[in-house]
């Protein structure tokens, strides 16, 4: 982004960018508790939450997060702060969804061709993609298969790049919840301009 501070935290419309899922998420009646994984500097900002310190990995700072939920949370929803587009209907999508399999993720289907190339960039392979997603978040998964995963990935030094992945790990099932293209992880300036934009036409209508 090429700024100082850290890109959830950069304002978008009037609010910084973290916030905008977050306060969805505290107004979700199926969600008991939030734990924000964050520095302490920041803690200010969400003080309805409790914290959790960030680890070296994506894995890491989610098993950090994990260590703080209540022992009768039943189910863990992870969502990147990042992602500030996220809509009420495809929240609750996807809890259902993952009730019912155990595992879930929103995720949207690829329109590019997708083509696998060798350490030289020649290609090897034009992969099917009636059959690739891009993954996005939330995802949410059962706690015990979140605990196995990680068992799993820590017996064999596993990493992953995302949290279903656990779930993957021992076979558990993961459904793929169709998703919008609005549900964006900000990245670059031009992604803080197409965020501005669509909330302003989620004002609008």
């Amino acid at each position: 982004m090429g700024a100082t501070t850290p890109k959830q935290y950069l304002p978008l419309s009037g609010k910084p960018i973290a916030l905008h899922s977050f306060d969805l998420l505290t107004k979700c009646d199926l969600i008991s508790e939030i734990i924000v994984v964050c520095i302490p500097s920041y803690h200010h900002l969400f003080p309805s939450a409790q914290y959790a310190s960030p680890g070296r990995r994506r894995q890491d700072s989610l098993f950090n997060g994990l260590q703080h939920t209540s022992p009768a949370s039943e189910y863990i929803l992870v969502h990147d702060a990042a992602r500030p587009l996220l809509e009420e209907k495809e929240l609750n999508t996807l809890i259902n969804a993952a009730l019912e399999y155990g595992a879930a993720t929103l995720a949207t289907a690829v329109q590019s061709t997708i083509k696998q190339a060798d350490d030289d960039l020649l290609v090897t392979k034009t992969l099917e993609r009636s059959s690739l997603y891009n993954i996005q978040t939330p995802q949410m998964i059962k706690k015990e298969i979140l605990l196995e995963g990680f068992a799993k990935a820590q017996q064999d030094n596993l990493s992953v790049t995302d949290d279903v992945s656990l779930a993957e790990l021992i076979n558990a099932p993961v459904k793929l919840v169709l998703g919008t293209g609005e549900n964006i992880k900000i990245t670059t300036p031009e992604d803080l301009t197409f965020a501005e934009n669509i909330l302003s036409e989620r004002v609008v209508l």
